[in-house]
């Protein structure tokens, strides 16, 4: 599936940024779209399914369709194919992340912006 990308470096180790984009507890921290969340089992992995509720109403089962651990995953939420996340090392102490969205949600894009925003400043605040 094409998605479309917004990425941003951030001043902060990569596992730090991984860490915080896969603690469901740190979502509503960063995910200015997202009150909770709860994954089924404690962790993300591939296969991995919870609940979210979202600022725009109900609780809504989300599923993680693919996991690569340090690097990758992407979901679906209400069964409909949702964000992609990514986080890319670009030395010991920066990275690379970035949200991929569905060609038609890419109005979508300018909440995943703030995301990226309220993620750089929790990372580089603990770094």
């Amino acid at each position: 599936m094409k998605l479309n990308w917004i990425h941003r470096n951030i001043n902060a180790p990569a596992d730090h940024v991984w860490d915080l984009l896969t603690d469901t507890n740190a979502w509503p921290t960063w995910g200015p779209s997202v009150r909770s969340a709860t994954v089924d089992g404690g962790h993300l992995t591939t296969g991995a399914t919870g609940t979210i509720k979202t600022v725009f109403g109900p609780e809504l089962s989300f599923e993680i369709t693919e996991f690569e651990p340090g690097s990758q995953w992407s979901w679906k939420v209400a069964g409909v194919t949702a964000t992609n996340h990514t986080v890319q090392p670009l030395d010991a102490e920066s990275c690379r992340a970035g949200f991929g969205v569905p060609i038609a949600a890419t109005p979508y894009l300018t909440v995943c912006r703030v995301a990226l925003t309220r993620l750089q400043r929790l990372a580089e605040v603990a770094a």
